[in-house]
């Protein structure tokens, strides 16, 4: 069957195209006006995801990552087609309280779950959120009744702000709970601690763990320095009596230069009277009894200071012995100390460590405090559902524009297999066959022929008169 052939037969069979189409545009009408009016009530909210997700990620670095956005946003609509916020608005606009409800309800078969659940359900059902490259979350709901509708969607909408606070506000609330507790440990370590320092300072004296500043060892270094002057002074001197050094400290003693320079003087005297009178004069004899006297009181007092020298020597090496002992028991004392100041840092660290803790764990438990109460999210109402003035089913131009559309194709398809089933003849061109009919003319009801075929019309008839 080709173009032509085609044409021709849906032109024969108009009648039966249009008595379809009309059918079935009668039919979707019929069936539009029947149908029960839904309304869609539509409520609109702002998510500030940047607020929300601001101490994991920049304000550039979240719109730098559109998947992050994309994947925080499908998390939001999951949260608002949750059964736990279905549910929650169930128990909101009391729906569960309606007789005709529960009567619906108890109707019901082969349903395991509770009442609320079940009007949850059937709300998820007429629900459909939307969003878009924007954040913006539309909250749509679809019911018969446009203020129930309206209803719905609205609380839907403080549900789920409602539901987005309880799910930041509780574990801020328990994790402030839980660092209560452990600042009450953390609080008592840290005290014992601080005890435990202070006995320890207490008992060995110890306050810091410097040991530059530390007296102990700055009198180390005293007595050391001590030690080393005796020994510089005690370098060089034998134990003997005739030893320079002893000679030297007797010769410097003023009563032995006195003597020494009054015996020179004596025997000066002396040699002036030996040669003016000889050794038998009485002056010459005095004077002989003087020197004899001087060189006894030198011998005297030179024994005198040799003994006040030994007793120096002696006194010296007992204060040096003295030094010895005292840097001895000094270096000991300063090892005690340094031992004991290992464990004084040792203190000091545990104390500095539950310290850090203490105030790490406190601003934390300040941080989770402030954030348990917190009445604000990062999601704001834009626009409030109303109650809608026009339905959104049943749509009467777009059904009959369907209808319009399928029953001129059923028309078109019913002619096209009639036309199969019942062949006819068209045109001149189907009488071109295998068997070469011979054509004879064409009649064309459209356009008359201007000549009989036969001759001028009403000149010659067609068939001979009757008798």
């Amino acid at each position: 069957m080709n173009l032509n052939l085609l044409i021709s037969a849906l032109r024969a069979r108009w009648r039966l195209i249009v008595l379809v189409l009309g059918v079935t545009v009668l039919a979707a009408l019929v069936a539009s006006l029947l149908m029960p009016k839904s309304y869609k009530a539509t409520a609109s909210l702002l998510v500030d995801a940047n607020k929300d997700s601001q101490q994991s990620l920049s304000p550039t670095d979240y719109y730098a990552q559109p998947r992050e956005r994309i994947n925080y946003m499908q998390t939001q609509m999951g949260i608002i087609t949750s059964s736990k916020v279905a549910q929650a608005v169930v128990r909101d606009l009391k729906l569960a309280e309606d007789p005709k409800t529960r009567e619906a309800f108890a109707k019901q078969s082969g349903h395991n779950g509770t009442l609320e659940e079940w009007l949850a359900a059937g709300l998820l059902q007429s629900l459909k959120v939307e969003t878009s490259q924007s954040n913006i979350i539309n909250i749509g709901v679809t019911a018969n009744d446009p203020v129930h509708a309206a209803r719905v969607a609205n609380a839907f909408a403080q549900t789920y702000i409602d539901t987005t606070l309880e799910l930041r506000v509780v574990p801020t609330r328990q994790a402030a709970a839980w660092f209560d507790e452990q600042l009450k440990a953390l609080r008592t370590n840290l005290e014992e601690a601080q005890a435990r320092l202070s006995q320890y300072q207490k008992q060995h004296g110890i306050v810091s763990v410097d040991e530059k500043s530390d007296i102990e060892t700055m009198r180390l270094n005293d007595l050391a320095a001590q030690v080393m002057r005796a020994q510089e002074q005690q370098r060089g001197r034998g134990p003997g009596g005739g030893s320079p050094e002893r000679l030297a400290s007797v010769q410097s003693s003023p009563m032995v230069q006195k003597l020494t320079a009054d015996l020179a003087a004596g025997e000066s005297k002396l040699v002036e009277l030996s040669a003016q009178y000889g050794p038998n004069y009485p002056a010459y004899q005095r004077q002989v009894e003087e020197n004899n006297a001087l060189r006894e009181r030198l011998r005297v007092e030179m024994g005198k200071a040799g003994a006040m020298a030994d007793g120096q020597r002696q006194q010296m090496r007992n204060r040096e012995a003295e030094l010895r002992k005292a840097l001895a028991e000094q270096h000991a004392r300063v090892l005690e100390l340094k031992q004991g100041r290992n464990e004084l840092a040792v203190l000091q660290r545990n104390l500095e460590t539950a310290q850090k803790a203490y105030e790490t764990a406190s601003t934390r438990a300040v941080v989770n405090q402030v954030e348990s109460r917190a009445s604000q999210t990062n999601i704001a109402m834009l626009d409030g559902a109303s109650a809608p003035n026009r339905p959104v089913r049943p749509r009467l131009v777009l059904n009959l524009a369907l209808a319009a559309a399928i029953g001129t194709l059923l028309g078109l398809g019913l002619a096209a297999v009639l036309e199969l089933l019942d062949r006819r003849v068209r045109s001149a061109s189907d009488l071109a066959n295998d068997w070469n009919v011979p054509l004879l003319g064409t009649l064309n009801a459209q356009r008359p022929a201007a000549y009989a075929l036969l001759g001028p019309v009403g000149r010659v008839p067609a068939l001979p008169k009757p008798g």
